[in-house]
């Protein structure tokens, strides 16, 4: 992946990042899945200084499980 393509994909997962914590932070749920829920998106966040294509399918699994009302069990 070249330098221009890999600084897009950055700036899309970081995009992303950023609507999937204003959409957590709007969920009406308890506050234990709301924090899996950020736990999450903080590994996801991790991960996209290693391996950024890696991360960009983690986030569209995460969209799509908050998308299809799939939440982790908050403690």
């Amino acid at each position: 992946m070249d330098r221009d393509s890999q600084l897009k994909l950055y700036g899309a997962v970081a995009d992303r990042l950023k609507e999937a914590h204003t959409r957590v932070r709007a969920l009406q749920v308890p506050e234990g899945v709301r924090m899996a829920l950020s736990r999450k998106l903080l590994v996801i966040t991790a991960a996209a200084k290693h391996d950024l294509a890696d991360a960009a399918r983690r986030l569209d699994r995460f969209t799509q499980d908050l998308d299809e009302g799939r939440f982790p069990e908050g403690n």
